[in-house]
């Protein structure tokens, strides 16, 4: 009889239903072949998730596979904005997770930005999975990453301008102005000069094809494509 081989799991999405049927997924793999068992860890969130996050790290217990979605209600402290920033904190402080990034962004920009700063083990846009194919990712992330669904791989076969990515400044003065914050008062929130948030809002309306002076377009044209 195979030695079944423990392994722990965290999935985190604000839906219910698809954190359910990512542990279903689970559930039939322990089901289907004895050498897989999981201990499975659920979040709906960014503090929670970052809590669960620490509490690992803190005590020295390997979390062996992420689900993660990348639209997630922020943090309280407004630190951890989205799945993106949670997965640069799995990445500092638990380095041997494997990583799904699944979601509904299939915005090519979007996508690259996610494999710059995340460089996940599995992609998986939600579109495509099927019960399936969530049994595959599974067995493909533990065993011989990556894997990637369809659309993705379509994606990546695009080339796409590096000039694109974001990185968590621009992210932060983004959600920032999406609150409601006002530019004079964003110097205080990120590490940068009043000229320099400038600067970089110049070249976010360049990134997102945007002419006009108001943030609002920005935000508007920065939301639909999955970066706020």
């Amino acid at each position: 009889m195979a030695t079944r081989k423990s392994y722990t799991a965290l999935l985190i999405d604000d839906h219910p239903l698809i954190s359910e049927a990512y542990k279903s997924a689970f559930t039939y793999l322990e089901k289907q072949d004895s050498s897989y068992s999981f201990a499975i860890h659920m979040a709906n969130d960014c503090d929670s998730a970052y809590a669960t996050i620490c509490e690992h790290a803190k005590h020295k217990k390997s979390i062996d596979i992420v689900f993660l979605d990348m639209r997630l209600p922020p943090s309280k402290d407004g630190k951890i904005l989205s799945g993106e920033d949670l997965g640069l904190k799995i990445n500092q402080l638990l380095p041997n997770a494997k990583i799904i990034v699944s979601t509904t962004f299939n915005d090519n920009y979007r996508v690259h930005s996610i494999f710059k700063n995340i460089d996940p083990d599995g992609f998986l846009i939600k579109n495509d999975i099927t019960p399936q194919e969530l049994v595959t990712a599974i067995k493909e992330v533990l065993t011989q990453p990556p894997y990637y669904s369809k659309t993705v791989m379509k994606l990546l076969r695009k080339q796409v301008s590096s000039d694109f990515l974001l990185d968590d400044i621009d992210r932060k003065i983004l959600y920032e102005l999406s609150i409601g914050t006002k530019t004079k008062e964003l110097q205080h929130l990120v590490p940068l000069s009043s000229a320099g948030i400038e600067k970089r809002k110049r070249h976010l309306r360049q990134i997102f094809d945007t002419n006009g002076q108001d943030d609002r377009e920005l935000i508007l044209i920065a939301r639909d494509k999955g970066f706020i």
